[in-house]
């Protein structure tokens, strides 16, 4: 017998609920300036019920080469990686408008 979701009630290979939740959340990616003029890139606004902040932020600064964490449903990644960030995200499967560079 195969798994089913509790979501959607469909077999897990099939379930949807990623997807759906994935288009429902709006991605801010802005940039502050922190202690002594240092570029952090912010991204928030995604889900941590439905996606892992810190396997994803893991992938992020794996990808960017730089450091960063995970807290309080926000990811930060030192220095500036608004564009490199945004074009990431939709490669993870957000859609690129839900996603805005700020």
């Amino acid at each position: 017998m195969t798994d089913v979701c509790t979501v959607c009630g469909l077999p897990k290979d099939l379930c949807v609920c990623g997807t759906i939740s994935m288009e429902q959340q709006v991605i801010i990616i802005r940039k502050e300036l922190r202690k002594w003029g240092k570029a952090t890139t912010v991204i928030e606004g995604i889900d941590p019920k439905s996606i892992e902040l810190s396997q994803l932020a893991t992938k992020l600064k794996a990808k960017c080469a730089c450091g960063g964490t995970a807290k309080n449903g926000k990811i930060l990644l030192q220095g500036d990686h608004r564009d490199k960030v945004k074009k990431l995200l939709t490669d993870e499967g957000f859609p690129t408008s839900n996603v805005e560079v700020h």
